[in-house]
């Protein structure tokens, strides 16, 4: 029940705060506009289609990770966090509220962005490819907030969030194969990738946008964004006593 009370809060919340609900809708469709403009200088022999939805889900993945780490900073500055638990919520119905709140901002996210960049791009897919990019997608995106939630106990204001996009971020570019496949980079670096959440989203999505493409191949990495899940989910309700 607790975790419900909560989870209507953060949602009463976020439809207060226009200019942050604005911010998280808006911002990544500009981006998406920007990356259709940039592939659209690329010769004509380069086929850019298999890195669309991929850099689509690491937008995503990026926005939800960086906005909700400061907007659960931004909660403990205020002392919102410390209310709550002194008012006898425990620390599994305090993340599992914030969690269920920023569902349906992920969701929003997933569809506007992935719609945005069929559009844009005339992908021709059919419905079951556009489903299972859906959920790789969303599952990218929740796993982005419980990664933000797990962050941010680390963080007493918000500049202290910024130092783990390098730390986080930048390595899910260059080594979890959005941009070249792990197999071609060091070892120590095709660890870190297959360690990251995105790696796992990649993996789905240049399988399922395949002419002729087996789901059940897929199986293995959408266990892996589930098990971060609930992994970043435990991690985060053991930091949570530290930083209060």
């Amino acid at each position: 029940m607790n975790t419900f009370i909560i989870a209507k809060r953060v949602l009463s919340q976020l439809k207060g705060d226009k200019r942050f609900l604005i911010l998280s809708i808006i911002a990544p469709l500009i981006i998406i506009y920007f990356l259709k403009l940039l592939f659209d200088t690329f010769p004509e022999f380069i086929d850019v289609t298999s890195y669309t939805i991929p850099i689509s889900a690491f937008i995503v993945h990026f926005l939800s990770f960086i906005l909700c780490a400061i907007l659960l900073v931004q909660e403990r500055t205020r002392g919102t966090l410390e209310r709550m638990m002194i008012g006898g919520f425990s620390k599994m119905s305090i993340i599992g509220g914030y969690t269920l709140g920023y569902f349906g901002l992920a969701t929003l996210q997933t569809i506007t962005v992935l719609f945005e960049t069929i559009w844009l791009f005339e992908l021709d897919y059919d419905t079951k490819t556009i489903v299972l990019l859906f959920i790789v997608t969303w599952l990218l995106a929740i796993v982005s907030v419980m990664l933000g939630i797990f962050i941010s106990t680390f963080a007493k204001h918000e500049g202290h969030v910024f130092p783990f996009i390098p730390l986080i971020i930048l390595p899910s570019v260059f080594l979890t194969g959005l941009i070249v496949e792990p197999s071609g980079l060091p070892k120590w670096a095709e660890i870190i990738g297959n360690s990251l959440p995105l790696h796992y989203a990649v993996n789905i999505i240049h399988e399922i946008i395949k002419p002729e493409y087996d789901v059940s191949t897929t199986y293995a990495d959408f266990g892996f964004l589930i098990a971060y899940i609930f992994g970043l989910l435990f991690l985060a309700s053991l930091t949570l006593k530290e930083t209060e």
